[in-house]
């Protein structure tokens, strides 16, 4: 189906006037020229930006031991780094012509700086939220919720959807980093305002490293984070949020850490890429021309067993892949695309087929590196998620991701967020005992739609997708799946795990299972699951004489930010 961009237009200004009912299917895929409302003279071209590199953000402060401050309730618990964050106002000069796209961003950098921590040290991290309403032409209360996706949080320090940061106020987040090396990221999850607060800028990475990593992939200069949005644009170059009456938000214009389909020059070797999809709705199919040898080698919770050799993965919101591509075999002054094949559901337009280029030079490099030239094979045997296997009697779950359409509401099993709400936050759509093992089979019955389905927490294997193996690139432990129309995929995990010693690594309370297209997320796609609590044979909490410790709003929430 091919839409002038009259055509979109005309349906968006339909689904904005008639409200309820009108998020429309994509079936296999919508195409247009454009989405944004510029004139197309002035549209971003692709291959006019230079690729900027994620910068690091610097701690605050790094304690061995810390006693005695309020920061720091676990004493002797190894080395902790400490990070104070503020999301502010920024902007981003993203169309020639105009002036600086207003945009929101952690410490008003677009993109954010990302954090890198060793497995084994623990972070503190203060958010202050210094946003006012006035910082962007949006409609969000700008009350926020920063989750770290990948991190075996405490319930209270996972960025559980109702647990706010108001304007003026901070909240402190602990994160144990106790798991296997990764790429995680951190980004707003405040109910109803996810999908805004995103789209505005407030996400970024967060790199776990251990040895095993370091010593099997490349490292520093050829370690790349890659942050993959799209936006659309009013005709002033301010940000267009049209979520196509909560359809979902895709984007004209392709952005690469914050910049329109940049140029990268690498070196003639192996680079390792970690491969971020931050699109509030769009996923991606990635390839390259002319096509380069690359090799999966981790999932969202790290490394695979065996690395994974591909020529194009399919990827959705919130997903991480780290993927090695070998440059050795160009010529110097050759270009290499990376590119958008797309998925059905997805609206496609002129330049969302492509993504950034990588052109080759000729420079120097350590030859001696064994990262430059080998792609190893295998990875990480030792995986305890991808060890789990399916037995007789064990407890399997079906989650319905759904759509209403006489309402135009999202839901879980026919759940609703506002159902939870109402209940008092006892509803939950599953209650696993702290170390169990389960079965859950996510179904996609919705009609003309895709989902990424994140569950917090955990990493899961994948046992199959309808009925057949896993993709090679799913082929390692992960947390977010995408969840195709008419798809059902089965998903083994463990919940829960303990320290020694470490108050951090009890993971019992209550977390968040949800559509990552996070216009689906707000409206109303999210529910929650209970690890270690009491319940009903319902499902539904006890907690009558009972007090939650970890209550994920109540018990440690935000206050009053008294700082500078």
């Amino acid at each position: 189906m091919k839409l002038s961009r009259r055509d979109v237009l005309k349906l968006s200004g339909l689904a904005a006037v008639g409200g309820v009912g009108l998020a429309i299917p994509l079936g296999h895929g919508v195409s247009g020229s454009s989405a944004s409302l510029l004139p197309s003279k002035s549209m971003p071209i692709p291959y006019q930006n230079v690729f900027g590199r994620l910068q690091v953000l610097p701690k605050s402060m790094t304690a061995e031991h810390p006693t005695g401050t309020d920061l720091s309730p676990a004493d002797g618990m190894g080395p902790i780094d400490y990070y104070d964050i503020a999301a502010l106002p920024g902007s981003a000069r993203l169309v020639p012509g105009f002036p600086a796209t207003p945009l929101l961003g952690y410490e008003g950098m677009i993109p954010a700086r990302r954090i890198d921590v060793a497995v084994g040290t623990r972070i503190v991290m203060r958010m202050h939220n210094k946003l006012h309403l006035t910082d962007i032409a949006l409609n969000s209360p700008l009350n926020l919720s920063t989750h770290l996706d990948g991190s075996a949080s405490l319930p209270q320090y996972d960025g559980y959807a109702a647990d706010l940061t108001m304007p003026g106020q901070v909240k402190t987040y602990h994160y144990p980093n106790v798991q296997t090396a990764r790429t995680l990221w951190y980004h707003d999850h405040g109910v109803h305002w996810t999908g805004q607060n995103v789209y505005s800028g407030l996400a970024s990475q967060y790199h776990m490293h251990d040895a095993m990593e370091r010593a099997l992939l490349p490292q520093g200069e050829f370690d790349v984070g890659l942050i993959i949005s799209d936006m659309m644009f009013q005709a002033n170059a301010s940000l267009l949020f049209d979520d196509r009456t909560h359809a979902g938000l895709w984007g004209d214009v392709i952005l690469v850490n914050g910049k329109p389909w940049p140029v990268m020059k690498v070196k003639k070797r192996i680079y390792r890429f970690r491969f971020l999809d931050a699109s509030i709705s769009r996923s991606y199919r990635f390839t390259t021309s002319p096509q380069a040898p690359m090799r999966v080698v981790a999932t969202d919770g790290g490394l695979m067993p065996r690395s994974q050799e591909v020529t194009q993965w399919r990827q959705g919101t919130a997903e991480r892949y780290e993927v090695l591509i070998d440059f050795s075999g160009f010529k110097a002054g050759q270009r290499i695309e990376l590119q958008n094949l797309s998925n059905p559901n997805n609206r496609d337009f002129t330049n969302t087929n492509k993504v950034m280029a990588f052109d080759v030079v000729d420079d120097q490099f350590d030859t001696n590196d064994p990262g430059a030239h080998t792609m190893p094979d295998v990875l990480n045997y030792s995986n305890e998620c991808m060890a789990l296997q399916e037995t007789p009697g064990m407890k399997v779950r079906t989650i319905r991701v759904e759509h209403d359409d006489t309402t135009n509401v999202w839901s879980l099993n026919g759940m609703t967020w506002d159902e939870i709400v109402a209940s008092g936050y006892r509803k939950v759509i599953a209650n696993p005992g702290l170390g169990d093992t389960e079965i859950w089979e996510i179904q996609n019955n919705s009609g003309g739609w895709f989902h990424p389905v994140h569950i917090h927490l955990i990493d899961f294997k994948v046992l199959s997708r309808n009925g057949k193996p896993p993709f090679p690139w799913e082929m390692g432990p992960k947390d977010v799946i995408y969840t195709g129309e008419l798809e059902k995929v089965r998903l083994i995990m463990k919940f829960g795990s303990k320290v020694p010693g470490d108050p951090f690594s009890v993971q019992v309370g209550k977390y968040m299972v949800h559509c990552h297209n996070l216009v689906h997320e707000d409206h109303d796609m999210m529910s929650q699951f209970s690890v270690g609590l009491p319940s009903d044979s319902t499902g539904t909490m006890v907690q009558d004489g009972y007090v939650d410790k970890n209550d994920p709003v109540a018990a440690d929430p935000a206050v009053a930010d008294t700082g500078p």
